[in-house]
């Protein structure tokens, strides 16, 4: 680490200080609580995503920064809490990351999946984290939860032997889906959410991760949609005005095109 890094960081936090300031701090900065600003820091995750997918070398430094910004925001109310403040989660990670790559820093040779899970178990167990299932974030955006539940269950032997056995279980949960159909809501919900579960199992066996099939998916519509519209809009028409017939000529007209296939 740069000198200059140092002083950065150093001044960010003072920086963080002075907003939280009760007396002269930022109005707006100085009310907040680690619960409502717990979701800016999945949003700023977001966006430092999108920033890498679309190799913004420009704006990735940006968001980066923003994320940090939420670490360094908790960190200071947990401070003034009395809790615990920034050094205590740098320290923490470090020695994480320490204790989960003894090929790296201690006698251990060869670099393995199985010694990063073994790590991350123990971990779960120095918390009184027991069962396969343990560690797994409660607020997780749901498909991704869902992936790292199959995960967790397949690597105690709770698992489909192949992809098509679990395709079979998807068009099983379609059809109970479909049964329920017309009748009571919950019953729907929870069929509708045994349908996506499936999925999620399925993307796993296929080695695919969900959330990137489903950013990939909507991307697809987006552009096909957004090509929809321009061509209405050449013949100065909007799209609330079209039958279904029209739309749907319109969308297969759209998935013609390249990079929209």
């Amino acid at each position: 680490m740069t000198d200059t890094s140092v002083r950065q960081i150093d001044r960010l936090l003072a920086i963080m200080k002075r907003l939280r300031d009760p007396e002269t701090g930022c109005p707006w900065d100085i009310v907040q609580t680690p619960a409502s600003i717990a979701p800016f820091a999945i949003e700023e995750a977001y966006e430092v995503m999108d920033a890498i997918a679309h190799n913004d070398h420009a704006a990735i430094p940006d968001e980066l920064g923003d994320l940090l910004l939420q670490v360094v925001y908790q960190a200071q109310m947990a401070e003034e809490a009395g809790q615990f403040d920034f050094e205590t989660v740098a320290k923490l990670i470090a020695d994480k990351m320490v204790r989960r790559h003894p090929h790296v820093f201690g006698d251990e040779t060869g670099h393995s999946l199985a010694i990063w899970e073994q790590r991350k178990e123990e971990e779960r167990r120095a918390k009184s984290e027991h069962g396969a299932l343990a560690g797994i974030p409660l607020h997780l955006p749901a498909l991704l939860k869902a992936a790292k539940l199959c995960n967790r269950a397949a690597r105690v032997g709770f698992d489909w032997a192949e992809p098509a056995e679990v395709l079979d279980k998807v068009h099983e949960e379609i059809a109970e889906l479909k049964a329920e159909l017309g009748g009571d809501r919950d019953r729907i919900e929870d069929e509708l959410g045994d349908v996506l579960f499936t999925v999620a199992s399925l993307a796993r066996k296929l080695d695919i991760d969900p959330e990137a099939a489903l950013r990939r998916s909507n991307a697809k519509f987006t552009g096909r949609f957004e090509a929809m519209e321009s061509m209405l809009a050449e013949e100065g028409k909007v799209m609330r005005e079209q039958d279904l017939q029209t739309l749907e000529a319109l969308w297969q007209n759209a998935k013609q095109k390249p990079g929209l296939r």
